[in-house]
């Protein structure tokens, strides 16, 4: 058996400009300066400008031309990867050391391994994680009845708050499981306090939802909001409780935790809170596009590149200048 990663489009610019315009334009080239689909033709032989370290100027792949606009453009316009000077198919190598690694992969590691500078590597693993966030709602979880775990956890330290009893001073992550399909919705919060927690999980869980907790006291007025509230009390070592035909307990979502944490403090070790939202995402895809779901390696990468479509992020974006939490 070969290694996955001598496939073409790993190892060959024209190949991966191939293998990309296959997973972004399915039915064709659609140009993004007037969306025309029609008149759209490849230039073939077009170089860069000469430049003392390419005196010939660099062949510019996948290259193609609106004859209705008259506007030029590549399967990268529009997307994370526009404008970067990464050659694509170092793109492909990235996304696919992210998408297989189970608790991720550091920058460190990506600069050492595709031969990129670490301040690269650092910002190619940005725009990736901005391809693996969803960025909506989509269908409530729990929608069919089913039952919908929920739990929070804490990550790190808030900067400038000092130390204190307690977990006032840390961040928070909360995490919401659909146990029925097996998916997950994490999101940093302010805090833990009902204030914080209700309005997303009113917004991200159906009604006629069975939802479940530990014995947290935010969580006490949930049964006025769902069809049903059960709890598990983990402060009197009870884990898991059966009544009738319920099985109760939070043991799925800790599970997402513990490959989040062991993601988070034993690849990444540190985070700025201000890219904690693209951590989360990142665990968050991976989790639900996993191999129990029946979704591979190359799979899971190819439905990240799918993510990368009008996600414009600018460096100064990556740095948090410009990008909510």
């Amino acid at each position: 058996m070969s290694s996955v990663l001598n496939e073409p489009y790993f190892q060959d610019e024209a190949a991966a400009f191939e293998r990309l315009e296959a997973i972004i334009w399915k039915n064709g080239p659609v140009c993004p300066h007037c969306g025309g689909t029609d008149r759209i033709g490849a230039l073939t032989g077009v170089r860069s400008k000469p430049s003392k370290k390419n005196p010939e100027g660099i062949e510019r792949h996948g290259l193609k031309k609106c004859y209705a606009c008259r506007g030029q453009f590549t399967v990268r316009k529009g997307t994370v990867f526009e404008d970067s000077k990464v050659p694509l198919h170092i793109w492909f190598q990235a996304a696919y050391l992210m998408c297989s690694s189970k608790k991720g992969v550091s920058s460190n590691q990506l600069h050492r391994t595709l031969g990129v500078t670490l301040q690269t590597a650092w910002f190619m693993s940005h725009r990736l994680r901005e391809a693996m966030r969803s960025g909506d709602l989509a269908v409530p979880f729990g929608s069919d009845g089913g039952a919908v775990e929920i739990d929070e956890t804490f990550i790190g330290k808030k900067e400038g708050v000092p130390v204190r009893r307690g977990y006032a001073h840390k961040r928070a992550v909360l995490s919401l499981v659909d146990r029925n399909t097996k998916q997950v919705r994490s999101y940093h919060v302010d805090g833990t306090s009902a204030r914080d927690l209700l309005p997303i999980i009113k917004a991200n869980v159906a009604k006629e939802a069975a939802v479940m907790t530990d014995e947290a006291g935010q969580y006490l007025e949930l049964g006025k909001s769902f069809a049903s509230h059960d709890s598990v009390n983990h402060g009197k070592d009870e884990y898991v409780r059966y009544e009738d035909e319920k099985v109760i307990h939070t043991n799925t979502v800790e599970g997402y935790y513990s490959i989040f944490k062991r993601g988070m403090k034993g690849i990444y070790q540190h985070c700025a809170e201000k890219h904690l939202h693209r951590y989360v995402a990142e665990f968050d895809f991976r989790y639900n596009n996993r191999v129990k779901l029946g979704c591979g390696d190359l799979e899971r990468t190819e439905r990240a590149l799918h993510g990368i479509i009008g996600k414009r992020l600018t460096y100064l974006d990556s740095l948090g200048a410009s990008c909510p939490n």
